[in-house]
């Protein structure tokens, strides 16, 4: 495994750097977005807004992100989204030192519209290899970069957080997060356009209904959806229901979502060999298998242990879940209709993502904690019920 990921091309590598430098700041708003918008909202009950808008605009920025990048290629289709996580860290900067509840609003769609384009990487990446077949192996390498990300974003937060004196914290934080941004975006200066760039008018491009009628299509989309939506959901709520309903400390509430995230990335040091030696079926039932412990442990309590089991397992479960879908997803379209597939792929996955955050402080406010984790039971029964369908067809290419 390690031969092969030192063979990887030049642009890979490059990937593999700003990943962690730019993405910093999404964890970040994971982490404070819901405990900065509980004290600066009108009401209580918005507090998870700002994640929730942040990823509204990833789902509405998805297409543009995908037609930019069809027009304009994938290098400055990118350093546009950077622009955007740039802007972001200054107007959450703004946010934080004036108490502006409006602004955190404006920077969380900042971040949600760089993700769009940055989650396009992971297609660049695809198409940056040689062989299909190793592209399990290069996302999971891409996972563990993010990884660096997911945890030194917040870890910089907390740290800095009172460096600059202000109500409410965290200006320092964003100022980081900004430079971090900066050189990531002078390293992406160095990536070239692959060879492959320019195949998007050879042949007939299919419809939206021709793409969802191939088995395999539905499965990556409904597998990378539901793992975005449950754990986003339940993501969004965690933080309020520990350190604002059940008294956790800020620290403990850091270091059950810093868990989470590892357990979302560091996986895929073993994921990816593993699926490509075995397949995408033997993490799709674990990935919902995991979700459904995830329901159970949930439901046991609100100690801190009980906390950090549940994350740590959800992170598994979207480990498997988005790693299946994302390799499955290329054996679903030809070369010249990439972004077409990639495009459609990404509006359903974070329009799903974007409902479920948008609903999770509503129901966590209204309903308490047990309903929210009640509620996610339905979408655990639909994504096993289409792994049965997927497995009963038999048919994992392009029809």
């Amino acid at each position: 495994m390690f031969q092969e990921i030192k063979k990887f091309p030049k642009n890979i590598w490059i990937i593999y750097a700003v990943q962690p430098l730019v993405q910093s700041i999404a964890p970040v708003l994971v982490f404070v977005g819901g405990l900065l918008g509980a004290v600066m909202a009108p009401d209580p009950s918005w507090a998870t807004l700002p994640i929730a808008v942040m990823i509204v605009a990833t789902a509405l920025s998805t297409i543009p992100a995908v037609l930019a990048q069809k027009k304009f290629g994938r290098k400055r289709a990118c350093m546009l989204g950077m622009s955007f996580a740039l802007i972001a860290t200054l107007v959450l900067t703004g946010a934080t030192f004036f108490g502006k509840f409006s602004l955190l609003l404006l920077g969380a769609s900042c971040i949600g519209v760089s993700q769009a384009f940055m989650l396009q990487l992971r297609f660049a990446i695809i198409e940056s290899l040689d062989s299909p077949n190793k592209a399990p192996i290069a996302l999971s390498f891409l996972m563990l970069a993010g990884l660096l990300g997911a945890v030194g974003g917040p870890e910089i937060a907390l740290s800095t957080k009172d460096l600059i004196a202000s109500e409410h914290g965290f200006v320092a934080s964003f100022l980081v997060l900004g430079l971090m941004c900066l050189t990531g975006m002078l390293i992406f200066g160095f990536y070239k356009e692959c060879d492959n760039a320019n195949t998007d008018n050879h042949g007939d491009t299919r419809s939206v209904l021709d793409f969802f009628k191939q088995p395999a299509f539905v499965l990556a989309v409904i597998a990378s959806g539901v793992g975005f939506a449950v754990m986003s959901y339940v993501m969004t709520a965690t933080p309020i229901s520990m350190h604002d309903m059940h008294g956790h400390s800020l620290r403990d509430t850091k270091w059950v979502i810093q868990s989470h995230l590892i357990a979302m990335l560091l996986p895929s040091l073993l994921t990816g060999a593993l699926m490509q030696r075995f397949g995408s079926m033997p993490f799709l039932i674990a990935g919902t298998f995991a979700y459904s412990m995830v329901i159970v442990l949930a439901l046991m309590g609100h100690s801190l242990m009980q906390y950090w089991w549940m994350m740590v397992v959800l992170g598994l479960g979207w480990n498997f879940l988005f790693l299946s879908g994302t390799a499955i997803l290329p054996t679903t379209y030809h070369a010249h209709e990439r972004f077409k597939a990639q495009g459609i792929n990404d509006f359903v996955v974070f329009s799903l993502q974007a409902l479920a955050s948008l609903s999770a402080g509503l129901v966590l406010f209204t309903q308490g904690w047990d309903w929210l984790i009640y509620s996610c039971i339905p979408v655990v029964v639909i994504m096993s019920l289409v792994v049965l369908w997927y497995g009963a067809q038999g048919r994992q290419s392009i029809s």
